[in-house]
């Protein structure tokens, strides 16, 4: 009988979790369209996210495109087929690895970032003085990062694919011998419409994850500053879940229409 009453006190509080994140989202999204937008915060959030992950996705797209390169040669040699390495990195890279690796990156930095800010602010009752200065909190804090985080993971997502095929052509140039012409005339040809498609809405979906779970942890922080460590540790472990979960969906909904 514990282990049944357990059970049903932790759905019960897994389906006020739900409640309580969807109506944080509907808020949120709502507050793209209603003013007052807080475009100074907006742009700061936009340097924030953009500009201040550039070097950690350009790494990570490099190392992808080199190993896939490295590791595609080896699938592809007992073929004779290994001039062919660029369009395997090109369509694993836009459609999968760009868009998932991007957004685990990201993830780590820029999401857990947001969930330890708006945690401290949570504990230091900073949220609560907002309101007293009718400032909406939702608002500012949440639709503000939702805003950039659209914007921006996008923009990181085609830069980490750009550079991560250009990571393949390094190691299929010096390494594998094959003709630049070759490489990229077959990375360009192995792209098609479906794949520019797929590969720019999953950076959209996985921003919102990434943007709205950061917030919700940081909106429900209790504890004080241990608190803050575990909203933060939350925020990473639930937005990788997330994303790997929807990729998988978002996969399958594209794969059903092709």
């Amino acid at each position: 009988m514990p282990t049944s009453f357990n059970l049903a006190a932790r759905l019960f509080d897994l389906l006020l979790i739900v409640q309580e994140f969807t109506i944080l989202c509907a808020q949120t999204v709502a507050g793209l369209v209603r003013p007052p937008w807080y475009l100074r915060e907006i742009m700061l959030q936009l340097d924030r996210i953009g500009v201040g992950s550039l070097f950690i996705v350009m790494l990570t797209g490099l190392f992808t495109g080199m190993v896939l390169a490295l590791q595609g040669a080896v699938q592809l040699e007992p073929y004779g087929a290994t001039m062919y390495v660029s369009r395997l990195i090109s369509e694993s890279v836009v459609r999968e690895l760009g868009p998932v690796l991007a957004a685990l990156m990201i993830a780590g930095r820029v999401g857990t970032g947001i969930a330890s800010e708006i945690a401290s602010m949570q504990v230091t009752e900073q949220i609560d003085a907002l309101r007293a200065e009718g400032t909406d909190p939702i608002k500012k804090l949440a639709t503000t990062r939702l805003a950039a985080c659209l914007i921006m993971i996008p923009l990181l997502t085609i830069i980490t694919n750009c550079i991560a095929i250009l990571g393949g052509w390094l190691v299929a140039r010096l390494y594998l011998a094959i003709d630049s012409y070759f490489y990229w005339t077959w990375a360009f040809e192995a792209i098609q419409l479906d794949d520019i498609v797929q590969g720019l809405v999953k950076p959209l979906v996985f921003g919102f994850i990434i943007a709205m779970v950061s917030c919700y942890a940081g909106f429900s922080t209790k504890g004080g500053t241990a608190g803050v460590g575990v909203s933060t540790t939350q925020s990473m472990v639930y937005s990788s879940i997330l994303i790997l979960a929807s990729d998988f969906f978002i996969t399958k909904f594209f794969m059903a229409f092709a």
